[in-house]
Parts: C-alpha cells; structure tokens; sequence
C-alpha cells in the first residue's frame, strides 16, 4: 500500500524541474501516442461561468507516460484585473494503484506545453531557413512562443502585433521585436503565431507568404474565431481531430478540411506537404500536459526536493 503523501508543487517549483528544451520532444511523442490510439482522452467537459464570463475545462487521460487530470480555468475579464487569464491544477495518480502522486499548478505547464508543441510543428512544417517570426497577441503565450520557437529556427526578425498598442511596444522592447499593424506583421513572415482572446478573425489570409506556417492557438471556443476563410483554405493541421470539430470555431465555421493530426504528420504517416502553407490549429490536450507533468514529477522525485514547510 502506498501511504507516501503527493507531492505539492507550486508554480516555482515547476520552473525548476521544466525545460523547454525537453519539453519539445516530449509534445512529439505525447502527439504521436494519441494519433497512434494509444491515449484514452476525452474532449474535454467545459463548464461557462457567466457572468464573469469565464470557463472551467476538464482533462483527463491515461497515456503510455501517466494517468491524471487538469482543471484549467479561462477567464478573458481577468486580463482587464492584471491577473492571468488561465490558472490550472494538474493531478497524477499512480496508473497501478490510482494512489495520488503529485498536484502541481498548471499554469506554467499550461503555457510552457502549448509553446512546445507549436515549436514541434513548426519544426517539422516551416521552411528550414524562416528568417522572420510575426507574432499577433502579446501576453504570455507570445512570450513562450518566442522561447520555444527559437529552439527550432533562427530568426533574424520578429513583428508584434497586439489589440492593445501599449502591450506590443511593452514586449517588442523586451524581446528586441518591432510592434507594426497585423498586416505589416504577417506579409512576408514565414513563421506566424496567433495568440489573442478575439472573437472574430485578425489574420487575413490573404496577407500569408505562400509557404509560410502558422501556429494558431487562440479562438478556444465553437464560435470564436482568429483566422478567415482564405487562411483555412490551405493545408490545416490539428492536434485532435475530434477536439477541432468540437471546439475550434476557425475549423467549424469556415468548413475547413483537415488535413492531417500533428502526431500523424510526425509519425511520417502522412507527408508534411512543408513546401505549401501550413496551419496548425492548436486547442491543447490533456495528453499533452499529462506528458509535461511527469517530466516535472520525474525530476522533482530523482533531485532532492524539499516540499515547502506548512
């Protein structure tokens, strides 16, 4: 019987054990294990908390790495508050016992895990030489994109476009970017991500470099929107199928035709088609942070990890 009490992670403690660079191996194998029907996941459940405004999903799923769940929490008002828009609590339980192992904050695996994950399809589907990174949205999810992202290309420019001016000249300055209109942003970048809370589409495809790749991981919700039609005409990439006919407006509502699942393309079990213009729309899996838990839960268990004093 296992009586050892869970570990407790806050959000610090998982900085410590979490590295990007492990990270982006990690998302390809967890992607590649759901593709391959190796992962029992549901869609996640959604609960909306109107008012505020919020949403409260719920991800479980037991994979070849570990079983557990997450609770995320979504709330757009929070940003007007100053505080973050996402807060999570992922739980693992021993997939032998269903004895507790861990119950680590979320939040960070959240945004660090969504980068990566962007970071491996950009991998496999942007050109080898992008040289510039457009960026539409400026909270922390362009932030991590612009970490994880570098990973994998070298980019001698990056653009910033934000609905609010202030925050795309805030973070162009930190990350030595030049903040511009979303169509100087885009014209010409090969690598474009988009990471807004908008409802209706911001990216024009129209404005895309053929060839070109994007990442899009806002527009969470069936009847949210970040891209037009013309953007969804090329060749659309998702992380699950099902998640994307359920939750993505973009997909739903333009008509789209998926092409292909990220874990499919990674497996070599579809051609990358990388020459064409790539969308990969991204809503996140549980899978995925399942995979980014146990990396946590690993190096926190193997170091000397001193749990915080009551």
């Amino acid at each position: 019987m296992n009586s050892k009490q869970p570990l407790f992670l806050n959000e610090e403690q998982v900085r410590q054990h979490l590295r990007m660079a492990d990270l982006i191996p990690a998302m390809e194998k967890a992607l590649i294990d759901f593709s391959a029907g190796k992962v029992t996941q549901p869609v996640r459940s959604v609960v909306k908390v109107d008012p505020p405004g919020g949403f409260l999903g719920l991800m479980p799923a037991l994979t070849p790495d570990g079983l557990g769940l997450k609770a995320v929490t979504f709330y757009p008002p929070n940003a007007e508050r100053g505080i973050p828009t996402h807060m999570a609590t992922i739980f693992l339980v021993d997939p032998q016992t269903g004895a507790p192992l861990a119950i680590m904050d979320g939040r960070l695996i959240t945004e660090m895990r969504t980068a990566a994950v962007s970071a491996a399809a950009t991998k496999l589907l942007a050109v080898r030489d992008a040289k510039i990174l457009a960026l539409l949205g400026s909270g922390v999810q362009a932030r991590s994109h612009v970490e994880a992202l570098r990973l994998v290309r070298n980019f001698e420019t990056i653009r910033i476009w934000s609905p609010t001016t202030e925050h795309a000249k805030r973070l162009a300055k930190e990350i030595g970017a030049t903040a511009m209109s979303a169509e100087q942003a885009v014209r010409d970048a090969e690598v474009i991500v988009t990471a807004t809370n908008s409802k209706t589409a911001i990216l024009k495809g129209a404005w895309l470099k053929p060839g070109c790749h994007v990442n899009a991981i806002g527009a969470c919700r069936p009847d949210w929107r970040e891209m037009d039609d013309d953007a969804l005409a090329n060749v659309v990439v998702v992380d699950s199928r099902e998640g994307a006919m359920k939750e993505s407006g973009d997909v739903i509502l333009s008509g789209a035709k998926i092409y292909a699942e990220l874990g499919e393309a990674f497996a070599g079990k579809v051609p990358s088609r990388a020459s064409e213009t790539t969308i990969f729309k991204s809503l996140g899996m549980a899978v995925e942070d399942i995979a980014a838990a146990m990396l946590v839960y690993r190096s926190a268990t193997q170091s000397n990890f001193e749990p915080p004093r009551a």
